[in-house]
């Protein structure tokens, strides 16, 4: 199934937080919170301004951003977990330096 957002919505898939602590220290699921950034799998065609034209959204498919813990609805699509949310939701994006795109 294909799906394509509307609007200003976006359609993000969390990326998993981080399996050990700084110190080594192994998080168990339980005790884990839900991650707040995720990577843009799609985007919608823009929200209307007052003039009835299209304003293209500022986030892209690829690029991992930042929101809220309780931002978005939570569906499930090809049995694969994703949120949908506006722009609005989204705090902001994540530049990965050169230094990080190597090291991935």
């Amino acid at each position: 199934m294909k799906f394509r957002p509307l609007h200003d919505r976006i359609v993000v898939k969390r990326i998993d937080a981080e399996q050990k602590t700084a110190g080594g220290i192994i998080i168990p699921d339980t005790a884990k919170e839900k991650p707040q950034q995720g990577e843009v799998i799609a985007v919608g065609p823009g929200a209307r301004n007052e003039q009835g034209q299209i304003v293209p959204l500022d986030v892209q498919v690829g690029d991992t951003v930042l929101f809220g813990k309780w931002s978005g609805t939570e569906v499930k699509i090809d049995g694969e977990d994703l949120l949908i949310m506006k722009e609005s939701d989204i705090m902001g994006v994540l530049e990965h330096t050169a230094a990080q795109k190597k090291a991935a």
